[in-house]
């Protein structure tokens, strides 16, 4: 649907603009000084926190912001969607007190000990589309590199075939991507999705085996094993959100090193610096931004919110937030102190950051081996993702 650009975005602000897809940082910056809290009408109304203190006062605010629907989308109707306190994605759509009980079926799977033991596969899938790119100099490392190592790894995590990848990353798509469809238009959308997740339930069923979904399936809360709404929640989020986060942060990472050299050369040079890096990668570069829906009328810090308004909790705008992180505008790759909001803020902070922190390490441990040296290819554009997941799609790049 065409939508009007935006001109001001204290009072119209709009995350799918594309001055906020291309940059968002000079808009957070200049929100943070003139509001902080900017306003839209847009999506049925809604509300941007800037700064680090805000964010995590709602994120941490569960009496007043429910995280039934974490994806704003066009059409605002509360009564289309899953009801609190369980929601459709457990547990991050979920509210206290069932939040805690679904987050801690989960934690298990994506403990150190189990990340662990995923880092061989992850290094062999780097290597296998790595190996593709042999002798060539100039390719798009998004398209050739990014967005193949997270549904690889989700993949193998769930149970799923591998050679439906593709079909992932449209389903990603539609849950992220395609949020200014109306509501008639995108639900159907939705009915191959729900049927695949079916499918692979009950191929599972008759099949089990030692992974994610079997796991998900067998686990019982007081007694009982979860409903199959549940189950099929918590597997969709596993995909939608191990999948698009981990592809952006990668992208991001490589993105920034083919325009620092000095940082690149660093990461060569001084493999234990490796893991401070992936740090400052996901402050500086944090992918994701969550949505809640005000519970009822109320006043915070002089705005009027009202019953059902969204808000968008930027953790990438808490990460620049000067007040919080010293030269914050800045990527200092052997940052020492750094307590970033990249995984969230709250009972809602990512339950797989574990996992996503050691594929963004391998991701870029394996590409600066095989390519010490690169730059983005300026004759190619460089694409971003829309929405509330922001990275690079494509990356091209020259080898030096």
């Amino acid at each position: 649907m065409h939508k009007e650009p935006v001109t001001d975005f204290a009072t119209d602000w709009d995350h799918t603009d594309p001055q906020w897809v291309n940059n968002p940082y000079p808009i957070w910056d200049d929100l943070r000084e003139r509001c902080p809290v900017a306003h839209t009408e847009r999506y049925g109304g809604g509300w941007f926190p800037t700064t680090h203190e805000m964010i995590a006062e709602i994120a941490n605010d569960t009496e007043h912001f429910t995280s039934r629907q974490v994806v704003i989308v066009h059409n605002k109707n509360p009564e289309l969607m899953p009801p609190a306190p369980i929601g459709g994605a457990p547990p991050i759509t979920s509210d206290p007190p069932f939040h805690q009980i679904a987050r801690r079926l989960i934690l298990p799977a994506f403990a150190p000990g189990p990340v662990r033991a995923l880092e061989d596969q992850v290094r062999a899938l780097c290597a296998k589309h790595l190996d593709a790119l042999t002798g060539e100099t100039r390719f798009d490392a998004g398209a050739r590199f990014a967005r193949y190592i997270s549904p690889g790894v989700i993949s193998r995590m769930l149970g799923f075939p591998e050679a439906d990848e593709d079909q992932f990353r449209d389903f990603v798509h539609l849950v992220l991507d395609l949020i200014d469809l109306p509501t008639e238009e995108r639900i159907p959308l939705f009915a191959p999705m729900t049927d695949y997740f079916d499918q692979q339930i009950a191929d599972h069923v008759a099949h089990p085996r030692d992974d994610f979904t079997s796991y998900l399936l067998n686990v019982e809360i007081d007694g009982q094993k979860l409903s199959p709404e549940h189950v099929r929640g918590t597997m969709v989020l596993t995909l939608v959100a191990g999948i698009d986060t981990t592809w952006s942060a990668i992208g991001s990472a490589i993105w920034h090193l083919a325009q620092h050299p000095e940082d690149l050369a660093r990461l060569v040079n001084e493999p234990d610096l490796m893991p401070v890096a992936v740090e400052e990668f996901l402050r500086f570069y944090a992918p994701v931004t969550m949505a809640r829906l005000v519970k009822e009328d109320m006043e915070f810090h002089g705005h009027d919110f009202k019953a059902n308004d969204w808000v968008l909790l930027g953790f990438p705008a808490a990460n620049r937030d000067p007040a919080v992180f010293k030269d914050a505008d800045q990527f200092i790759i052997d940052r020492a102190i750094n307590r970033h909001a990249a995984f969230g803020l709250g009972i809602h902070r990512c339950a797989g950051s574990n996992l996503a922190r050691m594929e963004l390490r391998v991701a870029i441990e394996e590409f600066i081996a095989r390519f010490p040296r690169f730059t983005l290819d300026e004759d190619e554009p460089v694409t971003w993702a829309p929405g509330q997941v922001r990275g690079p799609r494509a990356i091209p790049l020259r080898v030096l």
